[in-house]
């Protein structure tokens, strides 16, 4: 009999894909018949449904949070090329790479066609969140700006610097969405004034300008109430469909095909009806979380309980589909940003660490000293822990030690740099005939 840790994850569990993807981006460029443009503005939304499990893969398997043993996931750990075999680029990389060129090709030709300002506005936020999902994931990328783009010149292919992606479409793109933008469509998983604000100001902390991330990420915060949102009073709550604390999310429904979780089975996971569903767990994610036993109001972090349950099982279980919204952005994860930047750009550490005193009071632990976690160094390392214990399998852990340059430091081990992004799945590759060239070691 094994005794397994397990967590509860949300959307981890959405596993295959739709035979309706079976088209590579060069192919897929093509240009959209619809003139129905609120028609194809729900279809950029509707694409980004594909991209939930394999962020929250990347984001959690990859750093130290999560452990799988069942072949090919355990690729996941090896910081070599394995990780661009064929069953891991078919499940995660293909599907979130097509899906995303998908939704920004629908965003396209709401930007050149639509006459509706909100439709475009909304379009622009849609088209800038899916060019830093690609980014984010696999560094630079092939940039289309079009809805019918000449398919005959390959040269529209060639992967374009990640900086210029930020300069010169999402922050332009997220900016315009802010001025477009209000605050009307909030819990019902249209863009929003607020989400395209509390997103730009994200996309600065990855650039490094804390300058600007904080300014963004305050009107965020400022902003909330007015807007109806507010840290939920109950950590339990703080995953559930439409919780206070959403900024913004991915809407599943049962309702509506998904362009990802077709319900194949995953064997290896445990399934559950907590808020969270259920995976094996990285032993130093527990160690984490009881490394504040003693530092609590009542007995230790109640996260973890919510987060982390001990099992015992005698043989593998298999995993359904499950209909949960992806929580793109919520207000814990802006407030924690936003202490990060005040703290990156010379705040004091008392005002930096007493942003932390609500998310901190919620889990059941005091609030931290500014008399002994009294310099950047430690305000910072506070902030990351924070970081990991509040978002934990929320697909953040990985990309936010890629982002603030401590991968090794806390992997415990000399990662290449080439494994900070992943694999460009190889069938793009091939398609466009090595146009779209693979990323390094891999």
């Amino acid at each position: 009999m094994k005794i397994t840790y397990i967590v509860l994850v949300p959307m981890l569990l959405m596993m295959a894909c739709d035979n309706d993807l079976d088209q590579f981006p060069p192919k897929q460029l093509e240009s959209s018949s619809l003139t129905d443009y609120a028609g194809a503005l729900n279809a950029a939304y509707h694409y980004q449904t594909g991209t939930p499990t394999p962020l929250a893969i990347m984001g959690d398997f990859r750093a130290d949070n999560m452990l799988m043993d069942e072949e090919p996931y355990p690729a996941f750990d090896r910081f070599n090329e394995d990780l661009a075999g064929g069953d891991l680029v078919e499940q995660f990389f293909r599907p979130f790479y097509i899906n995303l060129y998908k939704a920004i090709l629908s965003a396209n030709n709401v930007i050149d066609n639509s006459e509706d300002a909100t439709e475009v506005a909304e379009a622009r936020f849609v088209r800038g969140l899916s060019y830093f999902k690609l980014v984010m994931v696999f560094g630079d990328v092939t940039v289309n700006l079009s809805p019918a783009p000449d398919v005959s010149d390959t040269s529209i292919l060639v992967r374009q610097p990640a900086a210029s992606v930020y300069s010169d479409i999402i922050i332009p793109d997220l900016q315009a969405a802010i001025s477009g933008l209000d605050n009307s469509g909030l819990g019902s998983g249209r863009a929003t004034q607020i989400a395209a604000r509390g997103l730009l100001g994200k996309i600065h902390m990855y650039l490094g300008d804390y300058g600007n991330a904080a300014t963004e990420l305050a009107a965020v915060i400022n902003g909330a109430a007015a807007a109806g949102i507010s840290l939920e009073t109950d950590f339990a709550n703080v995953v559930a469909d439409g919780n206070s604390e959403v900024i913004y999310a991915t809407q599943v429904s049962s309702t509506v095909p998904d362009v990802y979780t077709a319900g194949t089975e995953f064997p290896g996971w445990f399934s559950g009806g907590d808020t969270k569903s259920l995976t094996p767990l990285d032993p130093d994610l527990v160690a984490a979380f009881d490394a504040v036993a003693n530092d609590t109001l009542i007995g230790g972090d109640l996260r973890r309980a919510l987060t982390i349950d001990e099992a015992t099982s005698t043989g593998n279980k298999y995993t359904g589909g499950l209909e949960q919204d992806w929580i793109e952005l919520r207000l814990s994860d802006v407030i924690l940003m936003y202490a990060e930047a005040l703290n990156e750009t010379g705040s004091s550490s008392t005002e930096v660490l007493g942003l932390l005193d609500d998310i901190r009071t919620r889990a059941g632990l005091i609030v931290l000293d500014p008399a002994i976690i009294n310099t950047q160094a430690l305000v910072r390392q506070a902030i990351a822990d924070e970081r990991r214990l509040e978002l934990a399998f929320e697909g953040h852990r990985w990309f936010d030690l890629v982002r603030t340059g401590t991968v090794d430091a806390e992997m415990g081990e000399t990662i290449n740099p080439n494994y900070h992004v992943f694999p460009i799945p190889n069938s793009e590759v091939l398609a466009s005939g090595g146009v779209i060239t693979q990323n390094p070691g891999y």
